[in-house]
């Protein structure tokens, strides 16, 4: 848990975003306060001295401070271990795999928790009827409406700059960008 002081008053935060296999937090390189130590991924959402709107990192302790500070608002994306499952692993695609129109997928770093991809949805793209293959945490550079078909049921999902969602593994949809173009990041867990 976070503490954070606003006009004299004592707040508690919490992650936006936390279960048996992810925590994300939306914070900023100086107030790191309450953000649980150990490896991580970190998302800057703003341009700032040095970096780009976008980038991603590999850190190994999300507490410490950075030596170099992006000075914008980012996303930390922590990777958690739960128990080894003894189950066969679940058959699905990766972020991108899937058939596509209007969608690009630009792979940032991959290493043996992650795979982080730059993802944009053109107005009016559409991603087909797909299964995650992975747990994949998606962080909102742009924001915008996406209407996503799952279970027999369309919603029209509304998302801000800085938003996080998480697309379980084994989860079914499809996809189709009713707005303006979107613009996020992608963290794909791979499994243990």
């Amino acid at each position: 848990m976070r503490w954070l002081v606003i006009i004299g008053v004592l707040v508690a935060t919490s992650p936006v975003l936390e279960n048996p296999r992810v925590r994300a937090y939306r914070t900023s390189a100086g107030a790191l306060t309450g953000v649980a130590h150990g490896p991580a991924v970190v998302i800057a959402l703003d341009d700032a001295a040095g970096v780009k709107m976008g980038n991603a990192t590999w850190v190994e302790d999300a507490a410490a401070p950075p030596a170099t500070s992006t000075g914008g608002s980012i996303v930390i994306v922590q990777p958690l271990r739960p128990p080894r499952s003894t189950r066969p692993p679940l058959a699905g695609s990766k972020p991108g795999d899937a058939p596509f129109t209007g969608m690009s997928f630009n792979p940032i770093f991959e290493n043996d928790r992650v795979s982080v991809i730059r993802a944009r949805m053109e107005v009016g793209a559409r991603e087909s009827f797909h299964t995650h293959g992975s747990d994949t945490i998606v962080v909102h550079l742009s924001g915008g409406e996406i209407e996503d078909t799952a279970d027999g049921k369309t919603v029209v999902k509304r998302w801000k700059h800085g938003d996080v969602e998480f697309e379980s593994l084994g989860s079914s949809h499809s996809a189709r960008n009713v707005g303006g173009a979107v613009d996020v990041v992608l963290v794909a867990l791979k499994p243990r």
